[in-house]
């Protein structure tokens, strides 16, 4: 029985996010072990927010230097959640005796453990809890893995939040209207103006746009004001975790952003154009009577494309009205809960 396991993490945001039910599952069957967290400078900070994770690698890039780190680490166990080779031969460069993770991308001799990869469509998260079902780690009756945002980062939020004087008291709807995987699965974003004009006579809202500074591009395509706050590229990831626990509700794209949100117990509603929401769909909110989330579509021929770029007019998107999208985030504050 391995007494520290090390899993190495998916690259991006959302993936990462999607990536905590396996790890909850690990914890869970291995409550003993020192589970160590191995990840990118970009999501390492997700994981030190995680409960039930002990330590938190971080693998800068460079195969001597993610060897070195990983080494460093003393692991007896690597659970290799990326399907890369790289991963796999980092992993065994680094000494650590046992390697598992999916035969794939010609790693097998690689692996001492080696599982093979699940058929069909599936969530995303749900590839990965296959992983560690096949390895003898089912996630049932493993709680989720939760976000706990720092008490420094929830003050710097309400500092941020207080600077660019949004009240005390009304309700905080969360934006994130950047995507990092093209414009095909953008909601244009003048709509997110017109959606925060909405919330604001509805309900008098507040909305705060989020993003990095790759999002910046699109605040030229909105008319910011009093009710539409752009905070885009003015925050940290944990200082994004700590906005989103002001936050009544959240309204994104297909993101990293909308996964975090849902980390955060955030009701989120999500347009998706380009991309499959059967495969990233926000995980459901763990808090027992909390909103659902909203998955908004537009039922056109062409989608789910997955490309970058819409070769045609962007039907799948401008296809949802704001209105729908303001429809959406008020049922979310307004739920009330049936027990």
């Amino acid at each position: 029985m391995a007494d520290r396991i090390v899993m190495l993490t998916p690259n991006w945001l959302g993936d990462a996010v999607m990536a905590l039910p396996a790890i909850g599952a690990v914890r869970h069957h291995r409550a003993g072990a020192t589970l160590i967290i191995a990840a990118r400078p970009s999501t390492a900070p997700l994981f030190r927010m995680i409960s039930g994770v002990d330590d938190v690698v971080t693998l800068e890039g460079g195969v001597r230097r993610e060897t070195r780190a990983l080494a460093a680490a003393r692991a007896d166990l690597a659970i290799l959640l990326p399907n890369s080779f790289r991963s796999a031969w980092v992993a065994r460069r680094a000494g650590i005796a046992e390697r598992w993770g999916y035969a794939a991308d010609l790693r097998r001799f690689v692996l001492t453990r080696p599982a093979p990869r699940p058929r069909g469509r599936r969530h995303q998260f749900e590839y990965y809890t296959a992983l560690v079902s096949a390895l003898g780690m089912p996630p049932g009756g493993a709680p989720p893995s939760c976000l706990v945002v720092p008490d420094d980062a929830r003050s710097k939020a309400s500092a941020l939040l207080a600077k660019h004087g949004v009240p005390e008291g009304v309700p905080v709807i969360g934006m994130a209207p950047g995507a990092a995987y093209g414009r095909a699965k953008q909601w244009p974003p003048e709509r997110f103006g017109r959606l925060a004009d909405l919330l604001h006579r509805r309900w008098r809202a507040v909305s705060i746009l989020v993003g990095s500074r790759a999002d910046r591009s699109v605040v030229k395509e909105l008319a910011t004001g009093p009710h539409l706050v752009d905070l885009i590229g003015e925050t940290d990831l944990p200082t994004l975790a700590g906005l989103l626990t002001h936050c009544r509700a959240f309204v994104s794209n297909d993101s990293g952003a909308m996964h975090l949100a849902a980390a955060a117990n955030v009701p989120v509603t999500a347009v998706f154009g380009a991309t499959d929401e059967r495969a990233t769909a926000p995980l459901p909110v763990a808090s027992a009577g909390a909103p659902p989330h909203e998955i908004l579509t537009c039922d056109v021929w062409c989608r789910p494309c997955m490309l970058r770029e819409c070769p045609i007019d962007h039907r799948c998107m401008t296809g949802i009205d704001p209105a729908r999208v303001a429809d959406a985030v008020g049922r979310q504050l307004t739920f009330r809960h049936e027990s």
